[in-house]
């Protein structure tokens, strides 16, 4: 199963919004006041990433500051449960990661309903899952990674940036399908993960392209493959997983944009409209592909239907996997 799906930003509209000082159609002022992005992971990681690029320019579009808040624990759960509680007056905007979808299905309760609780803005961008391993350990492809597991059982784990993140679930389809003795051990977000395999506490890891890439350059990591369909323009001498051998082993990460259910559609369309402006600019888009991205700026309705597809799909995965978090 192929958990991505491809959306078309069909228009922008050309027509300058009215100045700040000024109001629209009665409606106050937006906004009034500093705009906290809350980045339910700790610096470092690929949402955290692609936040702090996004909120640099929002600052300036809006002149008004937009500033990160990374509130980490609970595998994203702690930040979004903050998020879903603020007021949905747009002043507080959530960067979700994949896991928005798969916790859901992952723990026995979470802080928050993901249709309920927030309005979508829009599915930012997508970016593959790397599998990187210590380059101490003697393997340049999956296939040899796979032998010495099973060669050596019980030495090897493999490092994700927490429960219910598609990195996770990706090493369990890879653990699960080959009935391998590799264990998991989840870090709270990407940065810690990328550090703890770096150092060599893990020997692999499962991140998002966009975290693991800076490392991967500097030849402080190795990459063996990665889940897009395609080689990714960061790591284009990387091999996919189906390149490898493994076409089924799936599931690339997203970051998308939503705020507090009730936020008024005007402001939900003006943030939709200045950060799909952000990161389909040129220079933005490319930027993006050397870090990992893949720019997809959807539409509020897209991602909506995105999140309902990925909220079915990702159970069926976690429950194949017999993956339960108490």
């Amino acid at each position: 199963m192929i958990i991505r799906r491809h959306f078309v930003q069909m228009a922008v509209c050309a027509l300058a919004w009215p100045q700040m000082s000024r109001t629209v159609a009665g409606e106050p002022v937006y906004p009034s006041r500093p705009v906290r992005v809350v980045v339910p992971f700790p610096p470092g990681g690929g949402t955290d990433i692609l936040a702090r690029l996004t909120t640099q320019k929002l600052s300036e579009r809006f002149k008004q500051q937009f500033y990160v808040d990374n509130i980490a624990g609970a595998g994203g759960n702690a930040g979004t449960g903050q998020a879903a509680k603020a007021a949905p007056d747009g002043h507080t905007v959530l960067f979700a990661f994949g896991s928005f979808v798969v916790n859901p299905s992952l723990f026995a309760k979470i802080p928050y309903d993901p249709r309920k609780d927030f309005d979508p803005v829009t599915l930012a961008v997508v970016t593959p899952t790397v599998l990187v391993v210590n380059p101490s350990v003697p393997a340049t492809t999956v296939s040899e990674l796979v032998a010495l597991i099973n060669a050596e059982r019980g030495k090897f784990s493999y490092a994700t940036g927490g429960y219910g993140t598609q990195p996770h679930l990706v090493g369990e389809q890879l653990r699960v399908s080959l009935d391998l003795d590799y264990v998991h051990v989840p870090f709270n977000g990407a940065g810690p993960l990328n550090a703890a395999v770096v150092a060599g506490h893990t020997q692999t890891g499962f991140s998002s392209l966009a975290a693991s890439a800076p490392h991967i350059k500097e030849g402080k990591l190795r990459a063996l493959a990665v889940t897009g369909r395609a080689r990714a323009q960061a790591l284009p001498n990387v091999p996919t997983m189906a390149e490898a051998g493994f076409a089924d082993i799936v599931g690339d990460s997203w970051v998308g944009a939503l705020v507090p259910a009730g936020t008024p559609k005007s402001i939900v369309g003006r943030l939709h409209q200045e950060i799909v402006e952000i990161i389909t600019q040129p220079d933005m888009k490319e930027r993006l592909a050397t870090l990992g991205y893949e720019a997809v700026a959807s539409s509020p309705a897209e991602f909506a239907d995105q999140i309902n597809f990925e909220l079915e799909a990702w159970g069926k995965v976690v429950k194949a996997a017999n993956i339960k978090i108490q």
